[in-house]
This record gives C-alpha cells, sequence and structure tokens, in this order.
C-alpha cells in the first residue's frame, strides 16, 4: 500500500505544476492569449467589412472569403498538429505557431489588396491551426488529471469569449481608428506570449518516430476544407446550390474513404481508434451536436438585434459580449456540480436548460428593455458556458498520456466544426423561413430560435449512456459515490 502511495505522488510529480506551483496560473495564461486571439479572429473582421471592402476597392461579398479562407486554413492543418508536436515538441511548436500567426496579422494589416489579405489570412490560420490544438495538449500534460476541469476552463474560457467580442472588438477599432488595427491588436499579445512560452513552457514531445501519412492528411484535409467550405456557403452563398451540395457530397466520399484508409494505416493522420473511449466519443459527437445549437445563437443573436430591433451594431455587440461572462461566473461551479453528480447528468441537464433559454429568446422583442435582454443575453452564456466545458473536459479525462497529442488534434477538427455547422444551420433555417416573404423581421428569427432549440436536446441520446465511472478521476463523483 505504501509503495502504491509513493508510486502515485511520483506520477503526481511528474507535472511541471505540482513541481512549480506559480506554472498553475502562468501556462494556463499563456495559452490562453493563444486561444483568445485566434477564436477573436475568426470574427473580429464581421463589422469591419464595409470599409475594409471600401478601402481595397473590392465588394462586402467578395470580402467573406476572408473570413472563410481564414476558417478553412484552420480546418486543414489542425490535423497534423499534433504529430508536429510530438516530432519536434510542443514549445517549439506552440511558440512557432504564435510567430507565424502575429506574423500574418501584421501583414494583414499591411495589405494593399484583396488578394494579399486572403494569402495572409491564410498564413494566419495556418498559425492558428497549430495554436488551437498545441496549446491544449500542453495545457493537458502540465495538469494532473485532478486538476484536468480547471485546466480545460482555461481552455474554453477564451474559446467561448472570442467569437462573443469580436464583432464588438472590431466595430470600436474600425469606428474610433482604422479596420487595420483589428489586426495590429494582436502583435504585443502574440510576442508576450512567445516570450512567455519559451520561458515558462516545458518542450514536452519530440519522440515521434512513425512517418507523416500524407495520404492520409490530404483526404482529411482537403475532406474539411470542402465541407467547411460547403456548410459555410449555405449561410453565406458563394456558388450556387448545386455545385454546393456536390462540394459536400465530394466532402463525404473522402471522408468515408479515409475511414476505410485509417484501419490499414500504421500512424493515420486522424487517429479513429480515439472513439473506442467511451468519454471521448460522447464529449466530441455528443457534445459536437450539442454545441451546434448553441453555436447558432452568437450568429443569430446579433442580427436579430440590429434587423429585427434596429440597434446598433455597438449597441448589439455590448449586448452579445453580457453572454461570455457567464464562463467567468460558471467555472468555479463545475467541479461542484461534477462532483455532485457526475458528467451524465450535468451534460443531460445542460442540454435541457440551453435548449429551454435558446427557445427563450423567441420572446424578446423591439420592446423588450436592454438590461432585460442583456440579463437574459448573461443567462444564456451560464448554459453555454456549463455545456462547453463539460463536455470538453470529458473528452479528455479518461485518455492515456500517450494518445493525447493525436486527441487534441481530432478534437479540434469536431470543435472547429461544431461552430461551422451551428451558423450553417442558423443561416439555413434563416433563409427557409425568409423564404416567401423575402425579409427578415422579428418573427422570423423567433420561429428560428425556437427550431435551432430543439438541436442541443439531440445530444442527449449519447449523454445518457455514459456510466457512473466515466471520468471519474476528473469528477471525483464515482469515487463519491462508492464510498458512500
Amino acid at each position: 500500500m505504501m509503495s502504491e502511495s509513493r508510486d502515485a505522488s511520483d506520477q503526481e510529480s511528474l507535472f511541471v505544476t505540482e513541481r512549480d506551483p506559480r506554472l498553475r496560473f502562468i501556462i494556463p495564461m499563456i495559452v490562453a492569449i493563444a486561444f483568445l486571439m485566434e477564436q477573436l479572429d475568426s470574427t473580429i473582421i464581421t463589422t469591419a467589412i464595409p470599409d475594409m471592402a471600401k478601402s481595397l476597392d473590392t465588394t462586402a461579398l467578395r470580402l467573406n472569403l476572408a473570413v472563410t479562407t481564414y476558417i478553412l486554413t484552420l480546418a486543414v492543418f489542425i490535423p497534423v498538429s499534433g504529430w508536429f508536436a510530438d516530432r519536434f515538441g510542443a514549445r517549439r511548436i506552440f511558440a512557432l505557431a504564435l510567430f507565424v500567426f502575429t506574423l500574418g496579422s501584421v501583414l494583414c494589416g499591411l495589405a494593399d489588396n484583396f488578394l494579399v489579405l486572403l494569402a495572409m489570412r491564410a498564413l494566419q490560420g495556418l498559425g492558428g491551426a497549430m495554436m488551437t490544438p498545441v496549446g491544449r495538449l500542453i495545457l493537458l500534460r502540465s495538469f494532473p488529471r485532478s486538476q484536468l476541469v480547471t485546466a480545460m476552463t482555461y481552455m474554453t474560457v477564451p474559446a467561448i469569449m472570442g467569437p462573443v467580442i469580436g464583432p464588438l472588438v472590431g466595430g470600436v477599432l474600425t469606428t474610433y481608428a482604422s479596420w487595420r488595427w483589428i489586426f495590429y491588436v494582436n502583435v504585443p499579445f502574440g510576442l508576450f506570449g512567445i516570450l512567455m512560452a519559451l520561458r515558462f513552457i516545458e518542450d514536452i514531445g519530440g519522440e515521434a518516430t512513425e512517418k507523416f501519412d500524407f495520404g492520409g492528411f490530404l483526404m482529411v484535409g482537403i475532406g474539411v476544407a470542402l465541407l467547411q467550405f460547403g456548410l459555410e456557403n449555405i449561410g453565406r452563398p458563394v456558388v450556387s446550390h448545386l455545385i454546393t451540395a456536390l462540394i459536400l457530397l465530394i466532402a463525404a466520399g473522402l471522408l468515408v474513404a479515409f475511414h476505410f484508409y485509417a484501419k490499414r494505416a500504421k500512424a493515420p493522420a486522424v487517429d479513429l481508434t480515439l472513439f473506442s473511449f467511451r468519454s471521448f466519443r460522447i464529449g466530441t459527437l455528443a457534445g459536437g451536436v450539442a454545441r451546434v445549437g448553441v453555436n447558432g445563437v452568437p450568429f443569430l443573436l446579433p442580427l436579430m438585434l440590429q434587423v429585427g430591433f434596429g440597434v446598433s451594431p455597438v449597441t448589439s455587440g455590448s449586448l452579445t459580449f453580457v453572454s461570455s461572462l457567464g464562463a467567468l461566473i460558471v467555472r468555479p461551479v463545475i467541479s461542484m456540480l461534477l462532483r455532485t453528480f457526475g458528467f451524465g447528468a450535468v451534460l443531460t441537464g445542460s442540454a435541457v436548460a440551453a435548449s429551454a433559454v435558446i427557445a427563450g429568446f423567441s420572446l424578446l422583442g423591439p420592446e423588450t428593455p436592454h438590461w432585460a435582454i442583456a440579463a437574459y443575453t448573461f443567462l444564456f452564456g451560464l448554459t453555454r458556458s456549463v455545456q462547453f466545458m463539460t463536455s470538453n473536459t470529458l473528452s479528455y479525462s479518461d485518455l492515456p498520456g500517450d494518445r493525447l497529442s493525436r486527441a487534441t488534434s481530432l478534437g479540434g477538427v469536431l470543435q472547429q466544426l461544431s461552430v461551422s455547422f451551428g451558423v450553417s444551420v442558423a443561416a439555413m433555417l434563416l433563409g427557409l423561413v425568409s423564404m416567401e416573404s423575402h425579409t427578415l423581421t422579428t418573427a422570423r428569427f423567433h420561429e428560428v430560435f425556437l427550431l435551432t432549440a430543439i438541436i442541443p436536446l439531440l445530444g442527449i441520446f449519447g449523454f445518457v449512456q455514459l456510466r457512473a465511472e466515466d471520468g471519474a478521476q476528473v469528477s471525483g463523483y464515482y469515487r463519491e459515490k462508492s464510498s458512500g
């Protein structure tokens, strides 16, 4: 018994945050900077598009490609991030990703024509694709499993806040400075993150011996890129519906082909055997389905406020920003909820709560006081945060340490797709309900909120399959239940 206790103590001491308690704050802060920049830049240019289009002598519709290019590059290169972290070391790749992202930001701000901007947005996306999963890997390898809730919370908070505050920050900078500052603002954060990463993060990894699966990467990368483009095109059409359907069909064919290819490959670019772990499978897939419905709200709500209620972009951004505060409030409560009820009950309850709150947006109208809209948006932020943090934590709670790098890559792809699905499904529903009148009224938005509220409930079919012992190292629920 004493030997087992000593072994457990030795295992704990392997984590850098156990050896140096200061790093329990410093490492998450460094990773949070990267996560916030990456998520912020996925939405920050939306309110600046008219000014950017005028400055670069193009149209607002064409400039939507600057958003799509960034997201597509993220989707393509996220799958390879784990291999690079294992091969060259997590600290090196993370610092390099920060440098590439920061350089891309500077060059985006200096762009003097549309094509240069697209190329630099792709460079930004390449850096962002490495920052997010490698940053998640650093967190997972820096904290013992008993502190995984805390580690995953630091990862999830910026991911929740970024897309919400992006339009607000972009609107303020564009209105009071210049659209170029929406890119320059990344520079001090990027440089600070690089210096801190090189100083405080251990160079985890550098042991990968498998040859890089270039063929598998092409199948997954092109498949995911086409899928992402097809989904984006549903809500913001660039090509015809027939071409969109063909693109989605090709994407599905490539991903299905990779499924069979991965069974024969020795070290495939994306490790599908991770789905054999029940907690990872349910956390990423069922949790991803629930997030699709929740991710539609940050797209729908600003539109309803501006188009349906007639408020200004800055007022709309201020009201939607309130939802991000929920992440800060919920963080200390998550551990208690998981310890008391377990992952299954918390995920099921949060899915039901999220569905109810999304449906409740249909009760808001132009006459609703702004303080009431802000308060209700804050309530949505609370339910959204519980769902995101809990499913993200569950996904990595039972995985062996040697599978984490591949898991963060696959998890990153699925998380990115849940954001895309959320926006695209919401945009598609909005187009369908307004097809006859060709006008977006408050009533049409209310209908879409009610339809979107159904989606989080679909995740419950996965959540009820969880057992009490799933994620027990993290939640403590099964141990308390057993001892009770």
